[in-house]
């Protein structure tokens, strides 16, 4: 396995809720190794997008306590000052957002967003930021750079608002990239084209990526490791290719058990019963998804869950995943 490029060490993000802190990332560790893609999965309201911003501390201080440490090149990105975390967003650290028309400035053309990182983090002229900002978009696939240069965001469709993000995110070419659900406003073909143009662009930059995705199927598609999120805990975590061969936390299973199999015909769908619980109602003890798997009984959970190792890089938190069988992806949990 390769060197870690960034490591999260008992992360635990809460929020200000009134005027009580409630965790929304509670206690995780994660290692991101150089030159991967690092996926983290799990439902709406899992802690996904709340990790992805604590490791830049993007959050609000004003209603946000972060613990913990982000340990990037040697610095923990939780403690050093604000001034010299600037230093690294954007240059050593980028970030594709979730919505882009809410990310990019409406007031600012295209090209001068791209540029603004090179303005902070390089000492590049202004013949040279250009030129580097028509290559990024040459690069994301646009077919009219100088065009698109010169627009607004609100005059480009939503695909090619997320080619200007990601060109945004790669102007400093930065060793790690957080794309935060960077298909999910896009439609089906669109989508395979942003995973296509991530995939090359990883590739050729060799950046880590930390793909946050609540699509199993972009996972599959995208991913060397996988995290499966409930909750504000890690539930599971392993190679892709163990998380759909061999999936064994009940909640890996339930969202496999969702995914619709082209061919079958059964007239309904699997859905897992419930929701994931509120930050004021979070169980205090216990396997946290156990409310929502009636066929496993109270005592196969742990009070105070750890994690078991299955495999060589496959963990599993509580000893749930020793008390039920399960019929395949389509099959559902019994």
């Amino acid at each position: 396995m390769s060197e870690p490029i960034l490591q999260i060490k008992n992360l635990r993000t809460s929020f200000r809720l009134e005027g009580r802190y409630y965790a929304a990332v509670d206690g995780i560790n994660l290692e991101i190794n150089k030159n991967e893609v690092f996926a983290i999965v799990g439902e709406s309201g899992s802690g996904k997008s709340a990790t992805a911003l604590s490791v830049t501390r993007l959050h609000n201080p004003n209603y946000t306590t972060i613990e913990g440490e982000v340990l990037f090149g040697g610095q923990d990105l939780i403690s050093i000052p604000e001034k010299q975390l600037n230093g690294i967003r954007g240059k050593h650290i980028s970030m594709i957002f979730q919505d882009p028309l809410t990310a990019l400035n409406p007031l600012m053309r295209v090209g001068a967003q791209i540029e603004e990182p090179l303005l902070y983090h390089s000492n590049m002229n202004a013949a040279q930021k250009k030129a580097r900002a028509l290559e990024l978009l040459e690069a994301v696939g646009m077919a009219s750079p100088q065009l698109i240069y010169r627009q607004l965001p609100h005059e480009l469709s939503g695909g090619m608002r997320q080619r200007a993000m990601i060109a945004v995110a790669l102007a400093c070419d930065p060793q790690l990239v957080i794309a935060d659900e960077p298909t999910t406003a896009l439609d089906v073909t669109i989508q395979a084209q942003i995973l296509d143009l991530l995939r090359k662009l990883q590739k050729d930059t060799q950046a880590s990526v930390i793909l946050i995705t609540h699509d199993l199927g972009v996972v599959a598609e995208m991913a060397d490791r996988v995290a499966v999120m409930y909750a504000g805990q890690i539930v599971e975590i392993a190679s892709v290719w163990q998380i759909f061969k061999n999936p064994r936390h009940p909640y890996t299973r339930s969202l496999l058990a969702s995914i619709p199999s082209a061919g079958e015909n059964s007239g309904r769908l699997n859905a897992i019963a419930g929701t994931v619980p509120t930050l004021r109602k979070m169980p205090r003890t216990g396997c946290r998804f156990a409310r929502r798997t009636p066929w496993i009984s109270a005592a196969a959970h742990q009070e105070n869950p750890t994690y078991h190792e299955i495999e060589p890089g496959h963990k599993v938190l509580c000893t749930c995943y020793r008390s039920f069988r399960f019929e395949g992806v389509n099959g559902g949990d019994k």
